[in-house]
This record gives C-alpha cells, structure tokens and sequence, in this order.
C-alpha cells in the first residue's frame, strides 16, 4: 500500500487563512510572509496549517516518499513554528543572534516576532532555503 501523506500543499487561500488568526499572528505571519518570499521567490502555499515556500521532493531510509516546503512556518497556539531542512541546533550561534527560542529537530519555535533580531532571522531563513537537500 502506498504511502500517503497527510500534510500537502493545498489550493485554499493564504489570505483567509490569516484572517482566522488572532491579530499579533497574524501580523507576524504576514511578517514571516513577506521574509520568506523575499529570500525563495515563490508564493506562499498552505500545506494545512503550514505556510511554505518551494518544494523539495525526499525519500526516507525506510521508502517513504512524499514533497514537503524548502522553508515553512506555522502560526500555532503561543508560539511560531518555522520549519528547517537542517538539524537546527547545528546553526546554535545564529539562533542565539535570534533572541528567545527552542529547538526541536528540524524547527525553531519564537514565541512572536517582537523582540526577535529580524535581519538574524532572516539570515537563517536564507541559510534554510540554500541548504542542499
């Protein structure tokens, strides 16, 4: 049986989908927006709840195949998701440049964008978005 994922880009509109959200994510959703398409030159797609931008097509050690967003972020309750193609705690010193965050894997989570060191954000946006995959 093939392998289907469950997050995939969708058609629905990004702009509704902000509209949804309390004010200050959306204000920093927008923010993250107009970031992310400056350093990929694509659109933003929703991917359910993720915003993305580009695609990338990967296979898993065990077969799985499935396309996912070179860089994406997600407004989620109290906090920022941006989603990475690196092991986040390698970029350790330009995260701290950031200001307050956590690390999972593959994302760093802000709590809001309000005190976070925008330009340092940025850089490593572009870093994700260049990251060989």
């Amino acid at each position: 049986m093939a392998y289907t994922p469950k997050t995939i880009a969708t058609d629905n509109s990004v702009d509704e989908y902000l509209a949804t959200l309390r004010e200050s994510q959306a204000r920093d959703s927008q923010t993250l927006i107009e970031m992310m398409q400056q350093v990929s030159g694509e659109p933003p797609v929703l991917w359910g709840t993720i915003i993305g931008f580009g695609t990338f097509h990967y296979k898993t050690k065990s077969g799985i195949e499935a396309d996912w967003p070179k860089i994406a972020f997600a407004p989620r309750k109290g906090m920022l998701s941006l989603y990475v193609t690196f092991e986040a705690a390698q970029y350790k010193k330009e995260l701290d440049a950031i200001g307050k965050y956590k690390i999972g894997k593959g994302c760093i989570y802000l709590k809001n964008l309000d005190n976070a060191n925008l330009p340092a954000l940025r850089a490593l946006i572009e870093k994700a978005y260049q990251q060989d995959i």
